[in-house]
């Protein structure tokens, strides 16, 4: 997807959000925050340092992570395996006990299914999982792509308080969402696109009573 003269500005400890139908470039900007696809114009800069033309791993280690679309489990592995391959670039065990065991007090559905495989789980128990193994990276800016893709509505509502938990441990979330609804109740900014650029954005509020979002 070609995106044409697209800037955001994501503050420290928001929840942004980015909406848009099929096609409008968001998953490439997520793609291209955590250098899976290469930009060939204009800069991204984090924690100010600039990123583009960084490797998706050393990204990783700066602290963006991104859970994509489709959750890309490792589904013949345990739920527990796929949680500490989120950690893989950690040194600190510790640091990483007590991540996991705040994961399980967060999900306690996959400490129950810890020793499960990945791809046994029902949809919205994988959904926990990509999130969970994300948070185990120890982000501070987490790019969560269509968490509540293929989601009932009754696990839709459950993605409400997971993201605004970890919001409230001091991870930044940019989250795309088809789901405007869920969108608006996280979020506390946004951005809409349309074929490659921003046709809206500012204050969530302001999304709340745009014409373009109520069509969209």
């Amino acid at each position: 997807m070609a995106l044409g003269g697209v800037s955001l500005e994501i503050d420290e400890g928001t929840v942004v959000t980015m909406i848009g139908a099929n096609g409008a470039g968001k998953s490439t900007i997520l793609k291209a925050l955590s250098g899976l696809v290469r930009i060939n114009s204009g800069e991204i800069w984090f924690s100010g340092k600039r990123i583009d033309g960084l490797s998706p791993t050393n990204i990783v280690k700066m602290g963006i992570v991104h859970v994509p679309e489709g959750r890309r489990l490792f589904p013949s592995l345990s739920v527990m395996s796929n949680l500490e391959l989120g950690a893989s670039l950690r040194k600190d065990r510790a640091g990483i006990k007590n991540d996991l065991d705040e994961i399980f007090k967060h999900f306690p559905r996959l400490q129950e299914r810890r020793n499960q495989s990945a791809g046994t789980l029902s949809g919205g128990e994988q959904q926990m999982v990509a999130i969970a193994r994300g948070l185990m990276a120890k982000p501070k800016l987490l790019l969560l792509d269509e968490p509540s893709l293929g989601l009932s509505p009754i696990m839709v509502d459950e993605l409400v308080p997971i993201i605004k938990n970890i919001n409230q441990t001091g991870v930044t979330v940019l989250l795309v969402e088809q789901n405007i609804g869920l969108a608006l109740r996280v979020a506390t900014k946004g951005y809409a696109l349309q074929v490659g650029k921003v046709v809206l954005q500012g204050d969530i509020d302001i999304f709340k009573s745009a014409d373009i979002v109520k069509k969209a």
